[in-house]
């Protein structure tokens, strides 16, 4: 997951050394950012930048027009868009480890490609952007599917915990390790090295990983009847029969479903203003240079990705001991990742020009918005495992949209009004989703296996009746097998 992100987000660090700011004519990225501030039309104004903002960038060989700038940013969305619900059933159905490498795959040689087909036309690096958007569109449902098929359920908080916090570190490393080697190297070093050790991971996920516990040859027998066992799914061999349709109706009139998917999207709108836009605030309003600026804005992730574990951990282990159920952990999760942000953008609201403090602020609400990790994010497994990968399929396809609606709404309250006052308006939209978030997920989110989830156990007994020697379970998996003999 943190390649994925990493490479998902390198193209908007790479691409300050990629253009010509020179040349760019009369409203280009070079203005916007040698001239931030200078609008004192209305609202307040943080004085003058740091010493090296006033200094022009160095130039790269490409003269793209903003609006060019902003297909090329954008369109990555377009493939993960078309990609997730597909990548699902095919994941549910097949093999959710394949689908995972070679939505990867996809990415690395994508990442590898782009300085020479950049070079020959921006087409080349739209082409190269949505086929990256298409593979990363496939990685949460495979992951989702891995991971029902991997996680007991009193540990699976803290496991899709670390494994989608992965998307946040791989934001702040590549953020940082992206401004390094534009800067020392020049910008195709950005693809050339981030692609080339992405390699090693593919090779290591081939031959290290499988889709199940019962086809995994490098676990202990122990370990293997331990997990099946907690899941339902206690096997040695696999049959090839293919899941059941997903019941739509069902899913679509699932109250549960809708509390996740309306959470998803209030929270990653959110997520990409903190990712994408609180960067340009402190640009635009606190006046920082380009190099506090970036490790202001990826110093966040690292204390977000330790506060993420832990409240994982925390939170399994109450569910384990009986002081929690599974309801009430992502619930508790949710709200801090909804409350923190929420109060700490609404100190922004009244902080001023006072940086330290401003800094602090959006610090601790980045690292709280670590809790969907472990709350609506890990909930389409909690109420369907069997159709996990398909539901955070539907949840994060509409939550993409934030995506892109994020940019585009900041850029049309902020243009010729780059001060504290505009912010105020980004901010309480913002804050106003966050509450509805927090209120919706609360009143209606559940961790109880739904009934519609049950579809495939009902086969299985169905077709238990016919063979006595077969005992009836509890299956969460992915097709009806005979229980290990002993």
């Amino acid at each position: 997951m943190a390649i994925v992100y990493g490479l998902k987000v390198n193209l908007s660090v790479a691409m300050v050394a990629m253009l010509n700011h020179t040349a760019i004519e009369h409203g280009s990225i070079y203005e916007s950012i040698t001239s931030l501030g200078n609008n004192t039309s209305s609202g307040e104004n943080c004085g003058s930048s740091d010493n090296d903002a006033g200094a022009a960038p160095e130039g790269g060989p490409f003269v793209w027009s903003e609006p060019l700038q902003g297909t090329l940013l954008s369109c990555y969305f377009w493939g993960y868009i078309v990609s997730q619900i597909p990548g699902a059933r095919v994941a549910e159905n097949y093999s959710a480890k394949w689908v995972m490498f070679f939505s990867v795959a996809i990415n690395v040689i994508c990442t590898l490609l782009t300085p020479v087909m950049t070079n020959i036309h921006y087409v080349g690096l739209i082409i190269l952007r949505v086929l990256e958007g298409i593979g990363g569109g496939a990685t949460f449902p495979a992951m989702h599917c891995m991971i029902a098929a991997w996680a007991p359920p009193n540990e699976r908080s803290v496991m899709s915990t670390i494994i989608y916090v992965g998307t946040a570190f791989g934001t702040a490393k590549s953020i940082l390790t992206a401004g390094i080697l534009a800067g020392k190297f020049g910008w195709e070093s950005v693809f050339y090295v981030m692609g080339g050790a992405s390699c090693l991971w593919m090779v290591l996920w081939v031959i290290l990983v499988q889709d199940s516990p019962s086809k995994q040859p490098l676990i202990s027998y122990e370990e293997r009847t331990m997990i099946n066992s907690q899941l339902g799914t206690t096997q040695t061999e696999e049959v090839t029969e293919k899941q059941p349709p997903v019941p739509w109706k069902k899913v679509m009139t699932s109250v549960p479903f809708w509390a996740i998917l309306i959470a998803h999207v209030c929270s990653n709108w959110g997520w990409y203003m903190f990712l994408i836009e609180i960067p340009f605030y402190m640009k635009q309003v606190l006046k920082f240079n380009v190099s506090k600026n970036a490790v202001a804005s990826a110093l966040p992730y690292y204390p977000m990705f330790l506060f993420s574990i832990v409240l994982g951990k925390v939170l399994d282990t109450l569910k384990a001991k009986g002081y929690f159920s599974t309801t009430i952990c992502r619930k508790t999760a949710t709200s801090f990742a909804t409350l923190i942000p929420g109060i700490c953008l609404l100190s922004l609201c009244f902080i001023g020009c006072h940086r330290d403090a401003a800094v602090a602020l959006m610090t601790l609400g980045i690292i709280g918005m670590g809790g969907m990790f472990s709350g609506f994010l890990s909930n389409h497994i909690d109420i369907a495992p069997n159709y996990a990968g398909t539901l955070v399929a539907l949840t994060n396809t509409v939550a993409t949209l934030p995506g892109i609606i994020v940019p585009l709404f900041v850029g049309f309250i902020t243009k010729g009004n780059q001060n504290i006052g505009a912010w105020r308006v980004i901010f309480g939209v913002t804050i106003v989703l966050f509450t509805i978030e927090f209120i919706v997920f609360t009143l209606f989110g559940s961790g109880e296996e739904q009934s519609w989830n049950k579809t495939i156990a009902k086969h299985d007994a169905e077709s238990a009746k016919h063979d006595e020697s077969t005992p009836l379970k509890k299956n969460n998996g992915s097709s009806p097998v005979r229980s290990e003999i002993l």
